[in-house]
């Protein structure tokens, strides 16, 4: 982990008269996983769509790789292309688990595009299933097929949104040994949203805490589990209620 790939400063999002993400400054070193905690409706889900400059921030600067974009404009799309998303829900085209994977490809006319959804479909352990249709699929295995189709362009980003909410714990399992590979084999940077502290535990370089819309937060794992700053994150980490 070297230099920050996102610098965050002042950012603030609003919707109508209601501000629901705050975050004064925030800096994602390379190669790190960053993990946001906090409960429903915090901001968690509205800072990973700034960040896939999917929406404008209202205000501040989002420094991504020395982009800077202050002026609520999205950046070049070769830079976008840089991030990719998982939404807690992905939504898949009807067909297969390969064309789905193969279709972001597709779509970008790049080339050998078979045998690098083979290749992809075997580093998730899907490869028996590239035939299959997704209708058919478990939710664990559908997490995967959208993991998979994110990281089939090696992206220097990648932004997950609960990506095992619904899962057992077996696939839970699988879907963090594909994060923890591609931080160690591929150099991504990842930013996970979490309320498992078990999982964050496991995986994260640093650990934010959002509540109310607002990044109260952000330490290394032991510090923040074991001694947190802010009494709201040690409720929070103990399994209290916090709203």
């Amino acid at each position: 982990m070297n230099c920050a790939v996102y610098r965050l400063e002042g950012i603030s999002k609003v919707y109508g008269t209601r501000e629901v993400c705050h975050v004064e400054r925030l800096e994602i070193p390379r190669g790190s996983v960053m993990v946001l905690m906090g409960p429903s409706g915090a901001g968690k889900s509205t800072l990973l769509r700034l960040m896939a400059f999917l929406e404008p921030a209202t205000s501040g600067q989002i420094i991504f790789e020395g982009h800077s974009r202050s002026d609520g404009k999205a950046p070049p799309l070769e830079v976008r292309r840089r991030v990719t998303m998982v939404f807690q829900t992905p939504i898949f085209f009807k067909g297969t688990v390969e064309q789905n994977v193969a279709y972001g490809l597709r779509f970008r006319g790049e080339l050998n595009v078979r045998t690098r959804v083979r290749k992809m479909l075997e580093a998730v352990g899907l490869s028996q299933l590239a035939k299959a249709k997704m209708a058919s699929v478990s939710t664990g295995e559908a997490q995967r097929v959208a993991i998979a189709r994110a990281l089939i362009f090696d992206p220097e980003v990648l932004l997950l949104d609960e990506p095992t909410a619904n899962l057992d714990p077996q696939n839970v399992a699988l879907v963090e040994e594909l994060v923890a590979k591609a931080v160690t084999d591929r150099g991504t940077t990842v930013v996970l949203v979490t309320q498992n502290v078990f999982q964050a535990k496991r995986l994260a370089h640093q650990v934010g805490f959002m509540l109310d819309g607002v990044l109260i937060e952000v330490g290394l794992p032991d510090g923040i589990f074991a001694d947190s700053v802010d009494q709201r994150t040690r409720a929070f980490v103990r399994g209290e209620m916090v709203y």
